[in-house]
């Protein structure tokens, strides 16, 4: 499309609006991480969240696939899971002949991926295809897992033992690593009332927005105008922190891919059909945090990924 073109941004908002009210209903406090998580839908990606317990990190999953009528799978990740377990395994026919294949919990819309860190390296890579390719591969066989397959992985800050960090190759597949914080006291007044009343709930919420509505906003940010200064800067960003002594390990160039495209979206729910420096650095931080590595010095001084990230912002020059 050209930049003469006008792009309908109606679609896009109209379904946001929609979305956070919804949610909203059932989930209090948590705007910041809606909004995330439906630029994650608009940009057909995967996202970490990461938060203690009791923060609806799984509610908030729950609710979005009941308002958009889509299939919710969820995984509790132990030490003892096995592939197979999340993928699924070919059983043997009565007869003895052949076998069929039995689906596992990964063959759904919106994957919650619970505690994902307290699962091996091995059960892991298991979903490293499936975020990838949007596919799996049994006994050499490739069965395909839709267009809406999206991974919510969730992981506690706090408690350590036990678990298994993630391997860089697969953080980089997630799109952000959104932080799910404490509510606010007027907030945390507002959730007891509901729960007080028994309407929390994620059925509660009803559907309210069609997968066509959802292909539709997709199809609309994927139409938004990106100058070049614009493509130059995110390039910058991401080069910038490969150079920075901060860090121990820097963006990769899927990153700024990343970046770009949720910068889009961004710009769409702001009402633009147009790419600013701001929508870039709103989404620095969330596309970001998870895939560099700090420097063992700068964390000897107390310094978080957040605080390096912003250091670098500041050090690139912001283009007019």
């Amino acid at each position: 499309m050209s930049s003469s073109e006008s792009v309908d941004l109606r679609p896009v908002q109209a379904s946001y609006a929609t979305l956070r009210e919804s949610v909203g209903r059932v989930v209090i406090g948590q705007d910041q991480a809606v909004r995330l998580i439906f630029i994650t839908l608009l940009c057909s990606g995967h996202s970490l969240l990461e938060g203690v317990p009791g923060v609806a990190k799984t509610l908030l999953v729950r609710s979005l696939a009941t308002t958009l009528e889509l299939r919710f799978g969820r995984v509790q990740f132990t030490p003892d899971l096995m592939p197979s377990d999340i993928i699924g395994t070919a059983i043997l026919n009565p007869n003895g002949t052949d076998a069929r294949f039995r689906e596992g919990p990964l063959f759904t819309d919106l994957l919650l991926a619970d505690e994902i860190n307290r699962a091996s390296a091995k059960t892991q890579a298991a979903l490293l295809e499936a975020m990838q390719e949007r596919s799996a591969t049994v006994d050499g066989t490739s069965y395909p897992l839709g267009d809406h397959f999206t991974v919510f992985a969730t992981q506690n800050p706090v408690e350590q033992e036990g678990t298994y960090p993630l391997p860089e190759a697969e953080l980089d597949r997630f799109l952000f690593k959104i932080v799910v914080g404490y509510p606010s006291l007027e907030e945390e007044i507002q959730l007891l009332s509901l729960h007080h009343s028994g309407t929390q709930t994620a059925e509660s919420v009803g559907a309210s927005l069609r997968k066509q509505d959802l292909e539709t906003a997709r199809a609309t940010v994927r139409d938004l105008v990106v100058r070049d200064e614009i493509t130059s800067y995110v390039a910058e960003l991401v080069r910038a922190t490969r150079s920075d002594l901060q860090f121990t390990l820097g963006a990769s160039p899927r990153a700024g891919v990343m970046l770009l495209r949720a910068a889009k979206a961004n710009a769409a729910l702001e009402g633009r059909d147009y790419v600013l420096s701001e929508d870039v650095q709103e989404m620095f931080l969330p596309v970001l945090r998870h895939r560099i590595l700090l420097d063992p010095a700068a964390e000897v001084e107390g310094l978080g990924a957040d605080e390096a990230l912003q250091r670098t912002l500041r050090s690139v020059t912001v283009p007019r």
